[in-house]
């Protein structure tokens, strides 16, 4: 059987994965011999993936001050090795940020688990989501919207990411919260289904010393409202990237203040690409938007 895996790119995908412009690659291709390209019958070039492992290791050494005359000169077998010794803990990002979407490319779980492995030891979690994650996920979903990447790739980035979060909030889960004058209940609406945002934020409250009650995704208003038969002081989390869609949020947010608002005590704080449809003249001291986790988290400190 084939490989389904993507292993053939455009010079455009190859721009795309590696920030270095379409003419600039074929320039180093033409005058340097660095990507040696295959073409199709009618003469369009193409890479393998060893073409973009070995410009993207390129790309790295370039930004580190090598000349491209001089890695053009170098055994191609040395070439990822003198990546690894010319990166310093603080100067890893571009080639980390690589290794993970080389993984993501070829379906590849043990370079992500290495890569990861290799952060854990030197770095937080939260350290690793801001520093790493972050930038990986922005980068995805530009990747996405050019056609560099397909929905399968995004998923299974996508699914090792929120494993980690996971497996990193159920430690902080097994510790008593130390501060308890309020409860977190976190949740996506109906049909929302991009969780990692709010799992992160999951993990930062929990970080904190907070309670938190995770209901996840696609929930609608009347189920999320269980949670007051429980629980007093509620400050509901909610994270809208698609859903509901921008023409909805007028009738979502006063929905939200009829069901679960009502009370006088509880909150609800709302994050993502969609607080921008939200009318300003629906927000009160029952509703905080968040424009980034990390202002909430600066927001959490202060508190």
């Amino acid at each position: 059987m084939s490989n389904k895996i993507k292993n053939v790119f455009t010079i455009k995908d190859l721009e795309n994965l590696s920030g270095i412009k379409a003419h600039t690659i074929r320039i180093w291709e033409k005058r340097y011999a660095i990507l040696e390209p295959m073409r199709t019958d009618s003469n369009i070039r193409y890479y393998d993936a060893h073409n973009l492992q070995k410009l993207l290791n390129v790309s790295t050494l370039n930004s580190f001050g090598y000349k491209i005359s001089a890695i053009a000169k170098m055994p191609e077998e040395s070439i990822p090795a003198l990546v690894k010794e010319v990166l310093s803990n603080k100067s890893m990002n571009n080639y980390v940020l690589n290794n993970f979407k080389l993984a993501m490319m070829n379906f590849d779980l043990p370079l992500f688990a290495a890569t990861y492995n290799t952060l854990q030891a030197e770095n937080t979690f939260r350290a690793i989501f801001y520093e790493y994650f972050l930038p990986l996920l922005e980068e995805i979903g530009m990747l996405w919207q050019t056609g560099t990447i397909s929905p399968a790739h995004e998923h299974f980035i996508s699914s090792l990411i929120k494993q980690k979060v996971a497996a990193n909030s159920e430690k902080l889960q097994l510790l008593p919260p130390t501060k308890t004058d309020r409860v977190f209940a976190l949740y996506l609406p109906e049909n929302e289904i991009h969780e990692i945002g709010l799992m992160f934020i999951n993990y930062e409250l929990l970080l904190n010393g907070y309670r938190t009650i995770y209901i996840g995704e696609s929930m609608p208003l009347h189920f999320v409202k269980d949670v007051k038969n429980y629980f007093d002081n509620i400050t509901f989390v909610t994270y809208i990237t698609s859903h509901p869609y921008a023409e909805e949020m007028n009738r979502y947010i006063k929905s939200a203040k009829e069901e679960i608002l009502d009370d006088g005590e509880s909150k609800l704080y709302i994050f993502g690409r969609n607080i921008q449809y939200i009318p300003a003249a629906l927000l009160d001291d029952t509703i905080k938007v968040f424009e980034s986790i990390t202002g909430f988290a600066d927001h959490l400190q202060l508190t």
